[in-house]
């Protein structure tokens, strides 16, 4: 369901420390450099070390796919890959897209006393240059992406949201998660936090429902205006 604004306040009012995915609610890290040319770089990048085609690479344009895929295969290959992957991802944050109200959400949110960290399957080094270039730094408890050369740390599984929660010392109850796709929400109920489904295209807030987020909204400026 589409959250009202009184539906969203109350979501948020208990709400101490707002976790927060990275691509999607924050940026459009691939707007600028496109995911399939990322992956295909990757690709490029394996064969010029001589490793041969894995099946089912060429045809997959999702790079953090790509990359998990490569950690099935060729586990030996994943933490190069992995490196590459976050190189090709700083490259990207360089011209990725600011998400209307994105900026709104962490300026809200330090207002009104909150924590706000990132919880991204994204490279950490990535986020914290996007971060740094547009001045945002200073909103963040903290920053937790992908742990290095172990692809199993991304969403749907918990643990990135968990680290973050201990790092903060909150508890779920005191917590939203805010991302835009199903392995977001999934996380958040394997984490036990409540999480609020940016539907920023056509068809994601049924995606979103069905995965179980508590509220869904179009604008991460209504999510702004909430915790305002």
């Amino acid at each position: 369901m589409i959250a009202t604004p009184q539906q969203l306040a109350d979501v948020l009012r208990p709400v101490k420390h707002v976790l927060l995915d990275f691509d999607g609610p924050v940026c459009s890290v691939f707007a600028g450099l496109p995911a399939p040319e990322v992956a295909r770089r990757l690709r490029e990048g394996l064969l010029a070390a001589g490793e041969q085609a894995l099946a089912g690479a060429e045809e997959e344009a999702d790079p953090l796919a790509l990359l998990r895929l490569v950690a099935d295969a060729r586990p030996d290959l994943t933490a190069t890959t992995d490196a590459a992957l976050a190189a090709l991802e700083t490259e990207a944050v360089r011209v990725a897209r600011p998400t209307a109200g994105g900026e709104s959400v962490l300026r809200a949110a330090a207002r009104s006393g909150r924590l706000v960290s990132v919880v991204s399957n994204n490279a950490g080094g990535a986020i914290e240059a996007y971060l740094a270039e547009h001045g945002l730094g200073d909103y963040m408890a903290s920053v937790f992406g992908r742990t290095p050369g172990d692809p199993s740390s991304m969403k749907p599984n918990p643990r990135l949201l968990l680290q973050a929660m201990e790092a903060a010392g909150t508890g779920p109850e005191h917590c939203i998660f805010i991302g835009d796709a199903a392995r977001d929400v999934e996380a958040g109920k394997a984490a036990g936090v409540a999480t609020i489904g940016y539907a920023n295209k056509p068809g994601k807030d049924a995606k979103l429902a069905t995965a179980g987020a508590v509220v869904i909204v179009h604008s991460m400026e209504l999510i702004a205006d909430g915790l305002a």
